[in-house]
C-alpha cells in the first residue's frame, strides 16, 4: 500500500488575496499619487493584496469582481453614471478617495455656473463636448461604504482603512475639527493671533493641521467637520464663523462666500452658507 502524500492533492495553505481596484473619474490624479507615495507601505500591502486594477501604477488591468474598490473623481459626464453603477455591483467595499469623489471637488463650481457658456467660450467646437451641468460626488449615485476626504487624501488614513479592513475591523475615521488638531500640536490660532479667515473651526481634521502649523489659514480641503454623524445636533456652525469673518476680519460678502465655496463648496453645510452670502 502506497502512503505517499504526493498521491493526495492538498489544498493551498494560503487563502486568495483580496482583490483591489483603483478607478478614476473626473479628477487631477492627486489622490492616486498619494497612494503611490506610500512607497514601502505600498510594497508591504502588495504582499497582502492583489492589486487587480490600477492604471496609474500598472498596465496589468484585470476585470472584477473586486473586494475593495477605491474611486477617485466626481461624476461629470453622462457615461460616468452607468460606469459607477457597474463598479458598485462589482465591489464588496466601495471607498471614495479625495474631495472630487466625496463632494464633487473644485469642478463642482460649475454647479453655480452656466456650463454651456463655458463650453462656448473655451472650445472651438463645443458641439463635441458632452458633460453634465453639475459635478456630483459618488455617494449621490451609489452607496459608498467609506469616505476618505482631503485634497489630496492623507496616506496614513488610507493605510489605516486598508489594514482595518484586512483585519476585519470596522474603520473609524475622524470627524472632529482641525481646531482640535491644532491644540494637540500646540499651534497658535491663526484666526485669533493673525486675523486670518481660517476655516479650521468647521473643517474636519485629517491633514494634520498642515496650514495652521505653517502660520496659514485652513481653506477646508478635508470638508466640513460633520460631528453630527456621531453626535446628533453637532453640525459645523458655519454661520457663526462667517459672521466673525465679516464683523471682526472685515471681509465683504463676496469674500465670505468664496471662503466656503471652494474645494468642498458643494457639501451641504458649506454650500448653504455660501448661498446665504450670495444675496447680501
Amino acid at each position: 500500500m502506497n502512503n505517499s502524500s504526493s498521491d493526495t492533492p492538498h489544498p493551498s495553505s494560503n487563502p486568495p488575496r483580496p482583490r483591489i481596484a483603483v478607478v478614476k473619474f473626473a479628477s487631477c490624479d492627486g489622490c492616486q499619487l498619494s497612494m503611490l507615495n506610500m512607497e514601502d507601505d505600498l510594497l508591504a500591502l502588495g504582499d497582502a493584496l492583489d492589486i487587480a486594477y490600477f492604471p496609474e501604477a500598472s498596465s496589468d488591468m484585470r476585470s472584477g469582481p473586486y473586494d475593495i474598490t477605491f474611486v477617485e473623481g466626481s461624476i461629470t459626464c453622462p457615461e460616468d453614471i452607468p460606469r459607477i453603477f457597474d463598479l458598485r455591483r462589482e465591489s464588496k467595499y466601495l471607498i471614495t478617495i479625495g474631495a472630487c469623489a466625496t463632494s464633487g471637488g473644485i469642478q463642482a463650481l460649475r454647479n453655480w455656473a452656466d456650463v454651456e457658456a463655458f463650453a462656448q467660450a473655451v472650445y472651438p467646437n463645443p458641439e463635441y463636448i458632452h458633460s453634465l451641468s453639475t459635478s456630483t460626488p459618488i455617494s449621490e449615485h451609489v452607496t459608498v461604504d467609506y469616505e476618505l476626504w482631503g485634497c489630496p487624501i492623507d496616506k496614513h488614513q488610507l493605510r489605516r482603512v486598508l489594514t482595518d479592513l484586512l483585519s476585519g475591523v470596522v474603520p473609524r475615521l475622524p470627524v472632529h475639527s482641525v481646531c482640535l488638531e491644532c491644540k494637540r500640536q500646540g499651534h497658535v490660532c491663526v484666526l485669533v493671533s493673525k486675523g486670518l479667515p481660517c476655516l479650521g473651526p468647521v473643517t474636519r481634521t485629517g491633514c494634520g493641521a498642515i496650514c495652521p502649523g505653517m502660520g496659514r489659514d485652513c481653506y477646508g480641503c478635508f470638508g466640513p467637520a460633520e460631528q453630527d454623524r456621531v453626535l446628533p445636533g453637532m453640525a459645523p456652525n458655519t454661520s457663526s464663523l462667517a459672521t466673525r469673518f465679516q464683523k471682526h476680519l472685515n471681509l465683504i460678502p463676496i469674500e465670505v462666500l468664496r471662503r466656503f465655496r471652494g474645494i468642498n463648496g458643494s457639501v451641504q453645510s458649506f454650500s448653504k452658507e455660501s448661498d446665504a452670502w450670495e444675496s447680501r
